[in-house]
């Protein structure tokens, strides 16, 4: 039955738009997509008890390099889209072995510093990256030699993608890998006494999810149009670990359930602004103090009882 209801859930959602247009509404699902993707990203790293605050970095280094490669070079879509994820992970297979020698607050810290400095080269470099005022005519997204104009196209990428990123994710920690990553963060010493090579497996996690935050940031990049440093800050990070948070970290249904209940609250606010961070605020101290395992949690309880 519960299978049935999950096949039902994601042939409404791939079908109402072609029953019932809606510009808005699509715009806040395609918005969703990239979220939920990039919050599966940082639920990757928070599965093995690192938090990155670099992933917002990382998102723009897909949307950057996909963009260039479309803008200057004239790259097919779909070469620039799978051409971003790649290269951005390749840059995470390098630094990996660097950042993951430390932990906890030590490791919050310098990939904060590491996305701040990033995002900086974002705004100095003028020529390449267009600075603060960022990069204009991102050209469309394009199949075959025609380009996507239709909103309905990216609304069902960005559930294609998140669809991916949660299945990805799944499948790894439920593999006999997801139980050694599980291992790492409960007891490292015991792990490696066994024989896990912990630094093998913290990379290629850390690669997972670059890879993955590359991916929402190209798609953001050729769904807008136009891109710039403000959309991959500190506070992006923030936004992104709220909903996970707020969905559940134990489960990589947290962040998409985190993405669906916050993603729309801008907008929902958008004529209050002054009320964003208030409710931002709120929803966070109440799922800390009554519902610290989230969505998921508070689910599981229902199932429960």
């Amino acid at each position: 039955m519960r299978r049935l209801a999950v096949v039902l859930l994601i042939v409404a959602a791939c079908v109402w738009p072609f029953l019932y247009f809606n510009r808005y509404f699509l715009h806040i699902g395609v918005m969703m997509g990239i979220m939920a993707t990039l919050a599966l990203s940082v639920n990757l790293l928070l599965r093995i008890g690192q938090l990155s605050m670099a992933h917002a970095a990382f998102m723009g280094l897909g949307a950057y390099i996909s963009a260039l490669l479309t803008l200057r070079l004239h790259v097919p879509f779909a070469a620039a889209f799978l051409g971003s994820g790649v290269l951005v992970a390749l840059f995470a297979r390098v630094l990996g072995p660097i950042v993951l020698r430390i932990k906890g607050v030590y490791f919050v810290l310098l990939t904060f510093a590491l996305g701040e400095v990033i995002n900086l080269i974002f705004q100095a470099w003028v020529g390449l990256f267009g600075g603060n005022n960022g990069l204009f005519g991102i050209p469309k997204a394009s199949l075959f030699g025609v380009r996507m104009l239709d909103i309905r196209f990216y609304y069902l990428a960005g559930l294609a993608l998140t669809g991916f990123a949660y299945a990805s994710v799944r499948a790894l920690f439920r593999s006999d890998a997801g139980a050694i990553l599980d291992s790492l963060d409960e007891n490292e010493i015991l792990a490696c006494s066994l024989g896990t090579d912990a630094m093998r497996w913290r990379v290629a996690v850390f690669v997972l999810s670059s890879f993955l935050a590359a991916l929402s940031g190209s798609l953001y990049a050729h769904y807008l149009g136009f891109i710039s440093p403000d959309a991959f800050s500190f506070w992006t990070v923030v936004n992104v670990v709220v909903i996970n948070v707020i969905g559940g970290i134990a489960s990589p249904l947290g962040p998409v359930l985190g993405a669906l209940l916050l993603v729309p609250l801008p907008e929902l606010l958008r004529d209050a602004k002054q009320y964003q961070v208030l409710s931002y605020g709120v929803l966070l101290i109440v799922f800390l103090l009554f519902l610290p395992d989230g969505l998921v949690g508070l689910r599981r309880r229902i199932n429960g009882r």
